[in-house]
């Protein structure tokens, strides 16, 4: 151990406590101030000072080899990492995102098209059975007409014979009254035969 020069002048009165300070002059600490340079400027202090300075820079050096600098260098390594993580995982999410995203607009345009097909279809079905419904009323309406001329046919025919048994009937009864006397039935029907034809 090294013994400085200070300490070496202020041992006697270390050891000895009646001892009287060196240059006499007693302070309330017993301790000399008076005269010298302070003793970490004092060139006879330096070699002391310089071996705790390697001493300490030496323990802080390992120090800082052996436990602060592998522990942030691990730190940040580990952050690396895990930053590292987070952007695989955030490029991840984004193409899951991006493959939904188109996975959701090819679903939208085949449900359009298949509505366009459905809608397409239904006006098609629609036109068709309305085309259907038309020609069948058509055909119910032509039949039911057909069947009217022919009752409208029969009627009128019915009526004409009618008419012509009224004819004759009513010229007899007038020739009965104008004559006097009565005709014969053939006169008659040929007769109401000539007026048809002219009519």
């Amino acid at each position: 151990m090294f013994v400085t020069s200070a300490y070496a002048q202020t041992a006697p009165a270390a050891t000895d406590p009646h001892a009287a300070p060196a240059g006499g002059a007693h302070t309330e600490t017993g301790a000399d101030h008076g005269g010298g340079t302070f003793p970490p400027f004092d060139a006879t202090h330096f070699s002391s000072q310089l071996l705790w300075l390697v001493i300490t820079f030496g323990l802080f050096y390992l120090l800082m080899k052996k436990v602060i600098v592998p522990r942030v260098g691990g730190i940040l390594e580990h952050r690396h990492d895990r930053i590292a993580q987070d952007l695989d995982e955030a490029a991840r999410l984004k193409a899951e995102a991006d493959a939904a995203v188109e996975t959701y607009e090819r679903e939208l345009a085949a449900a359009r098209s298949k509505g366009h097909k459905i809608a397409e279809t239904a006006r098609e079905a629609a036109k068709t059975k309305a085309a259907a419904d038309r020609t069948a009323i058509e055909a119910e309406l032509a039949d039911k007409l057909a069947a009217a001329e022919t009752r409208i046919g029969e009627i009128k025919a019915k009526a004409f014979a009618e008419v012509g048994q009224i004819a004759e009937d009513t010229a007899t009864a007038i020739v009965d009254q104008l004559i006097g006397a009565k005709a014969s039935g053939d006169d008659i029907k040929a007769a109401v035969a000539a007026a048809k034809t002219e009519a």
